[in-house]
């Protein structure tokens, strides 16, 4: 055989081989960009982003209430969840003057906003009682500060906060355990996974944690500037930082968000 002929095979399997790469990239490509869930279903079919956890001026965000509300709006935001940090003092204020807000939005925009609140740095002990406070005093769901690898909250917050059944969101819970994961599967208490800067450091064990435990998650900004809302680009991002798979997306960034929404509507009903 020739140089000639025995250089062209050599090529044609080179050329072989590559195509066969590319196509195998362009599958994976294809599959990240269509973010399939768990129900088939991609989540670009979703009517926008969700996200159950952000700040106004009622706490420690810049924005109003109602202009946070339409500043997500715009962003392409299919529900929001406003969740100031609250103790025992400020909820009754802070679940009313947002709900005031939450019902304008609805009735003028038809859209849907959740009245919450965050309980920040109370007690790890005190959790049970002020969530079910928040729930009695009209609170759409409860969120709680988790155990953050950058701010000091209390050891055992995160296992207060996974084992009380008023509690619908454990917020970047930087150092939770197997333990705790596995807590939050039994109770449906949802675990985040969150955009927020400095609270992130810990989003790839808990992501891990919850995933193994079988516990549900979801993807919030932690909003407190306009420029924190998310957009559906950056919670792809964020996700898929974390170790959410392609195939996950639709379960984190949809389905489980959607799964949230059933819940508090079911709650809002039976009062």
């Amino acid at each position: 055989m020739s140089d000639t002929v025995t250089q062209t095979r050599t090529a044609t399997d080179e050329l072989g081989r590559y195509e066969t790469v590319v196509a195998e990239l362009r599958n994976k490509l294809e599959q990240m960009e269509a973010g399939l869930g768990e129900s088939g279903a991609s989540d670009r079919a979703s009517p926008g982003i969700y996200d159950f956890h952000t700040h106004t001026f009622l706490s420690d965000g810049v924005l109003s209430p109602i202009e946070l509300i339409r500043r997500a709006i715009v962003n392409g935001y299919a529900a929001l969840g406003i969740a100031d940090h609250c103790g025992a003092g400020t909820m009754a204020r802070v679940i009313e003057e947002t709900a005031s807000e939450a019902e304008l939005a609805l009735r003028h925009w038809n859209f849907r906003v959740f009245a919450g609140v965050e309980l920040t740095h109370v007690p790890a002990s005190s959790i049970a009682d002020l969530a079910a406070e928040a729930k009695r005093l009209g609170a759409a769901h409860v969120v709680v500060h988790g155990e953050s690898p950058v701010e000091p909250v209390e050891p055992g917050t995160n296992l207060a906060a996974v084992s009380c059944p008023d509690v619908d969101i454990l917020a970047h819970p930087g150092l939770l355990t197997a333990e705790e994961a596995t807590i939050a599967a039994e109770t449906g208490v949802f675990i985040e996974v969150t955009a927020k800067d400095g609270h992130s450091l810990g989003n790839g064990r808990v992501y891990a944690l919850a995933r193994e435990a079988g516990a549900d998650c979801l993807l919030n900004s932690d909003a407190h500037l306009p420029s924190h809302l998310l957009t559906t680009e950056f919670a792809r991002t964020v996700a898929l930082g974390a170790g959410v798979t392609a195939e996950e997306l639709g379960m984190i960034l949809r389905v489980n968000p959607e799964r949230l929404i059933d819940r508090i509507e079911a709650r809002q009903c039976a009062e």
